[in-house]
């Protein structure tokens, strides 16, 4: 039996017409590109300068070698900012029609009135929707996309921008920091607890598109939010880059999760940088999910940074034909006291390859520390990969590290005894994966805990034979 198409059955495969954009860049990188940008959206002079810093920094930095494949990127042949429409909707109805209906695809609107807080939807290079209860607005929460962030709120943003993932921490974060347009700024207030997720959404839909939004996260002390983040785009014949920075500041006794639900079409270059700061009695969780894409290099990570500070990061991934999946997490213990927990599981299918790229870093004087590592891999077939890359850096005697690492495939006997009882063997081997995946599927909201189910299952057609 061949091994299904490539781009077979990808859900979110539908494209709407760009005549009617306000704004497509040229393809290409430049310096004047870069000021192109700053000055439409009428930056300050200090995020010019930033982003000019930025693009000289990209420009000298050499690719990474160590990961995955990049080579076939072309930055020549990439738009770098487009721009839909005017303005940013407050309301449903002020959205673009073309717009709403990819949305509407999407199920977002549906899914704001059901279950979140806020729903942000960023649509090409812009936040073109952006909605907030109102007792959480009254609260002194905001939840706002990053350029109106800027715009509205500069001094936190000029305080905090920048500080946990400066410009010349790797080549895309410079990227990132030269072009980015877009992502959600969000600032909770001391001691406020959003107990609903916030909810961003974002969709590429031009072939040969960049799409680089920064998101900054903000939970001053003793607040507490959960952010959840999708994103898809279309399948175009030619490759797409996202390159997003996240940064979170998360202050004493502050509790931050933030969950990705990664889900890109298989031509798109997923190369982000996501990283925490977390104070005294903080608690950090990153809950990320990679399924799509055709190479995805992201490592969540915390900098533990205060006394009891805690981190938690699960991570999965699901590469199948034609994809490569380099994903994990990196825990930096710098206070006394600090525990960490990170669980990685990968399936590989359809010759598809996954990696775990892992770093847990103990430094001096940070005694007590606390860690478990584990990472998990299953192989669905003979002609599928997966490698483990673990980093510990210990440099202090009292800590406690714990690692285990397990490569499988799954057993005839688990098979056997499901279709013993009338299950088929699709149904058998889709229940063994999810069943593996529950590590990370019991962190989800039951909504977005069906999705994922959803999409497995997906991914899991053709297994067989």
């Amino acid at each position: 039996m061949e091994p299904p198409k490539l781009f077979e059955e990808y859900k979110y495969d539908f494209k709407d017409p760009i005549d009617k954009y306000v704004h497509i860049s040229q393809k290409g990188l430049s310096r004047e590109v870069v000021e192109e940008i700053s000055a439409i959206k009428n930056e300050p002079k200090w995020m010019l300068d930033y982003r000019l810093k930025a693009y000289e920094h990209f420009r000298s930095r050499p690719m990474p070698t160590w990961g995955a494949d990049l080579s076939n990127i072309d930055f020549n042949n990439i738009r770098y900012y487009v721009k839909a429409t005017e303005r940013v909707g407050r309301t449903w109805d002020e959205v673009p029609e073309q717009i709403k209906r990819t949305f509407e695809k999407l199920g977002i609107p549906e899914a704001e009135r059901k279950f979140l807080a806020g729903v942000g939807a960023q649509y090409e290079s812009e936040v073109i929707y952006h909605s907030l209860k109102k007792d959480l607005a009254e609260k002194g929460v905001i939840f706002s996309d990053m350029d109106s962030g800027l715009r509205e709120y500069p001094e936190i943003v000029r305080k905090y921008f920048g500080t946990v993932v400066p410009y010349n921490d790797n080549k895309f974060a410079a990227l990132n920091s030269a072009v980015w347009s877009g992502g959600s700024f969000i600032y909770v207030p001391e001691g406020v607890e959003v107990n609903i997720p916030l909810q961003a959404y974002f969709r590429i839909n031009v072939m040969n598109m960049g799409q680089f939004e920064r998101t900054l996260i903000i939970a001053e002390p003793n607040s507490k939010v959960h952010y959840i983040e999708g994103c898809t785009a279309p399948i175009y014949s030619s490759d797409s880059l996202h390159a997003a920075v996240v940064e979170i500041i998360a202050k004493k006794g502050a509790h931050v999760r933030y969950t990705t639900l990664q889900n890109w079409s298989k031509d798109i270059y997923n190369l982000v940088t996501k990283r925490a700061h977390a104070y005294e009695d903080a608690t950090v969780e990153w809950i990320d999910a990679n399924a799509g894409s055709k190479v995805t290099m992201k490592y969540p990570s915390v900098y533990l940074l205060g006394r009891r500070a805690k981190a938690e990061i699960v991570s999965v991934a699901f590469a199948n034909t034609g994809q490569h999946i380099d994903s994990g997490a990196k825990v930096v213990h710098l206070a006394p006291e600090t525990t960490s927990k990170i669980t990685s599981k990968s399936v590989s299918k359809g010759g598809g390859r996954t990696s775990y790229r892992g770093l847990l870093y103990v430094g001096k004087g940070a005694y007590g520390v606390k860690s478990t590592v584990r990472c998990d891999a299953l192989l669905i077939d003979d002609h599928s990969r997966t490698d483990t890359y673990p980093y510990n850096e210990v440099y202090e005697d009292d800590a406690t590290i714990t690692h285990e690492a397990t490569v499988g495939k799954i057993g005839e006997d688990q098979l056997f005894y499901l279709m013993s009882r009338g299950i088929s063997e699709q149904e058998a081997l889709s229940m063994v994966v999810m069943g593996f995946f529950n590590p990370f599927t019991k962190h989800l909201p039951m909504e977005y805990a069906v999705e994922f189910n959803r999409l497995i299952e997906l991914e899991m057609t053709g297994a067989v034979g």
